[in-house]
């Protein structure tokens, strides 16, 4: 199995997307696709509504492929009505934060906690920049604090932290963070690096698509110097128990 757990839309170029999606599902015989719908940096409760109706219109085009995560700005008032609307009438699998604020904010908080109770999972943007790191880009020591605060909570780390090395290090004794690698991976040893510092059952394949090549991501697994068994944990198992698919 090839679960995705990290794609997306952007809300000013759908159409184009849903295209290149598919077209790598076709080539690499993926069987799931976790998207999010994204637009600005610190979205309006307009434009947050506008990305997730975007990520639902593409799940009910492609019912058996396609899961959507909630994308939310936690400085919004609105958050927890929107996630109870992608949740609960849209069947949604999970919730994206991206860079409005730290993951680790007490904004968060409720959100975390209705996902807790949702028993979903939530992908948290997480990206080392050595320049033009922006305002509240969440880095993996806010993964971990927020791991801490949260024990319950499933967390998807995403990027490997871009630089794993670095970001990795925070939430290693963290047991309830998982890290996808997608669009991140710098150097041939970073994903075999993640696997040594959380365990293969903490890595999770993902692409960054459709801006990163599917095959990419996609090739990194393949070369890897790793067991089949890990490969196939990383590919899909590990998603599967993540989502319960």
């Amino acid at each position: 199995m090839i679960v995705d757990v990290h794609a997306h839309l952007w809300g000013t170029r759908p159409e184009p997307d849903k295209k290149r999606i598919l077209q790598a599902v076709e080539q690499f015989g993926v069987d799931k696709v976790m998207i999010s719908t994204l637009n600005g940096y610190v979205p309006s409760q307009e434009e947050v509504e506008h990305d997730n109706q975007l990520t639902w219109g593409f799940m009910k085009e492609q019912p058996d492929l396609i899961k959507g995560y909630c994308y939310l700005n936690p400085r919004n008032p609105e958050a927890l009505s929107e996630l109870r609307t992608c949740v609960e009438d849209r069947g949604f699998c999970g919730v994206k934060l991206w860079t409005s604020t730290f993951c680790d904010d007490p904004l968060v908080n409720p959100i975390a906690e209705q996902c807790i109770r949702y028993d979903i999972p939530i992908l948290i943007h997480c990206f080392y920049k050595a320049v033009d790191q922006l305002p509240y880009e969440t880095l993996g020591q806010n993964v971990a604090n927020l791991a801490r605060r949260y024990p319950e909570a499933r967390l998807l780390m995403a990027h490997i932290g871009a630089n794993c090395v670095r970001e990795l290090r925070p939430v290693k004794n963290c047991p309830n963070v998982c890290a996808d690698f997608s669009g991140s991976i710098n150097h041939a040893d970073d994903l075999t690096y993640a696997v040594k510092i959380l365990g293969a059952d903490r890595v999770l394949f993902g692409t960054d698509m459709p801006d990163i090549d599917f095959a990419i991501s996609y090739s990194q697994v393949l070369e890897a110097d790793l067991t089949n068994a890990q490969k196939a944990q990383i590919f899909g198992g590990n998603a599967q128990k993540l989502f319960k698919l």
